[in-house]
């Protein structure tokens, strides 16, 4: 028991480094002590004490902000990071350390009794401050959701999700699953995805680069109808100005 205790402290001190100490974690982290009154509550839904359930439940989210229904599944070393405002539906289940930021839904699009409404989140998994995941889909192993996203279909492994409605990005950075060193190394705090090319950017950054190409291509046959004909060739100052003006619009892509 104690070791499971330690062992979920010890994550959240490696993924947060305003945690000091096990003290400050045990009796100043809402999102551990929200986790942890819903392991009681889920005992108690499972065994048929649903009403209990529901109370205790409640009670958590009087206590820290943190809305968690008893029916959830939640995984080992998962963690609530300031936690106010999370809500997390009745079939949502959370793989072993997630992290999820304030704000986030888990949520269900679905008004169905007894089907799956919820996300199920993989491991290692990263939802950052106010984003929404809505439906009863996965979100792969190492998958990151940028803040205010709101996710309505599924997630690849290891890919980041941004936007509304959120698109997939293209994966970058290695993933850990364990609570260890290489985990604080490849850890991303909020779900930010350093060195990665949003689509929308990369198809536009492609459409710049054939309208390079063709201005190249008409100024070519525009000197050579001009050479043919004996006629003076149209001023390179509109062209260049048009090259300049696209090779800064690039380049404020890429930033």
């Amino acid at each position: 028991m104690f070791n499971s205790l330690f062992d979920q402290v010890d994550s959240i001190i490696i993924r947060d480094p305003a945690a000091r100490n096990r003290l400050e974690v045990i009796t100043c982290y809402p999102g551990l002590h929200a986790v942890w009154i819903h392991r009681a509550s889920h005992g108690l839904w499972n065994l048929g004490l649903k009403w209990i359930a529901r109370l205790l439940s409640m009670l958590a989210r009087w206590i820290t902000g943190i809305e968690i229904h008893p029916g959830a599944k939640i995984g080992r070393r998962v963690f609530l990071d300031h936690g106010l405002g999370i809500v997390i539906g009745e079939t949502t289940e959370i793989g072993d350390d997630c992290t999820i930021y304030q704000g986030v839904t888990l949520g269900g699009t679905s008004l169905y009794k007894g089907v799956k409404r919820h996300p199920t989140l993989g491991k290692g998994v990263v939802i950052s401050a106010g984003a929404k995941v809505l439906g009863g889909f996965t979100v792969g192993d190492g998958a990151r959701v940028g803040s205010n996203a709101v996710v309505l279909k599924e997630i690849p492994a290891g890919a980041t999700a941004v936007g509304i409605p959120a698109r997939i990005l293209h994966p970058d950075l290695p993933q850990a699953s364990a609570p260890d060193s290489k985990t604080k190394e490849y850890f991303s705090a909020y779900g930010v995805t350093p060195n990665v090319d949003d689509p929308v950017s990369m198809a536009l950054k492609g459409l710049i680069d054939a309208t390079l190409e063709q201005e190249a291509k008409i100024a070519a046959l525009e000197k050579a109808l001009a050479k043919l004909s004996n006629t003076p060739a149209s001023s390179a100052d509109e062209s260049s100005d048009t090259k300049r003006d696209l090779g800064a619009l690039k380049e404020w892509l890429k930033e």
